[in-house]
């Protein structure tokens, strides 16, 4: 069973989110049987790639905030992400673009290292204050995911990847996204927000259930013969 997730890796609550769903994967005693895709998504479009303004003046001017209104919401943040085991640093935070970041998100998608990245880019912006819109940090960042060099520089300039990234966003609007976290199982049922790990088992079960229903596995009794396998052995 599929499970696509709408997320923006400077999202502070997509990176909580991964870890409580992930909390309840673990829990989830048909884990083997579920698939997990990652989806682009954009929070502010419109941020440079080269940073003019920290994560709490971006804050204050995006949301009209006072600054001690999002210094405390910063820290509660901070505090609600080491209770998952995260380390947050919005000092350190380097706000630029996302966009380039999520081209090399798509490659990886492609590679089966969708989840590597997330965690690899999420980790590079919140804690070690990483610029992800730079080609050489996506770069570095990208082959200590698993990525080929070559690739990774392909993805910064191959249109290809924009168009990726541009039809998660479109998809996300046409099933009526307009925040992230949003996870969602089986395309029918949806999870927003960083929930706790029982909301997530419990929607996984439901939503298991059912699509085992309407896919039942296929066991076949065999009586064993001589034969060759795929790898040419004749016995």
């Amino acid at each position: 069973m599929k499970i696509e997730i709408w997320s923006d890796v400077m999202c502070p609550f997509c990176y909580i989110g991964k870890r409580n769903f992930e909390t309840a994967l673990e829990q989830f005693s048909n884990k083997n049987g579920i698939e997990v895709e990652w989806k682009s998504f954009q929070l502010d479009p419109s941020l440079p790639e080269v940073q003019d303004s920290n994560y709490t003046d971006y804050l204050m001017v995006s949301k009209g905030l006072g600054r001690p209104q999002v210094e405390g919401m910063l820290n509660n943040v901070t505090q609600m992400a080491k209770g998952v085991g995260l380390e947050y640093d919005f000092d350190r935070a380097v706000m630029v673009n996302s966009f380039k970041a999520h081209r090399v998100l798509q490659l990886a998608k492609m590679r089966g290292l969708g989840d590597a990245a997330e965690e690899r880019l999420f980790r590079a912006f919140f804690t070690e204050g990483r610029n992800i819109a730079d080609d050489d940090t996506l770069l570095e960042l990208g082959k200590e995911a698993g990525l080929n060099e070559t690739e990774i520089r392909s993805s910064l300039s191959d249109e290809r990847y924009s168009d990726m990234v541009r039809q998660d966003i479109q998809e996300a609007r046409a099933i009526g996204v307009t925040g992230v976290p949003f996870f969602v199982f089986n395309r029918k049922y949806a999870v927003s927000g960083a929930q706790p790990p029982q909301a997530f088992l419990q929607t996984l079960e439901k939503a298991y259930e059912e699509w085992r229903e309407a896919n039942p596995e296929i066991k076949i009794e065999v009586t064993k013969g001589q034969s060759c396998s795929i790898d040419g052995v004749c016995d």
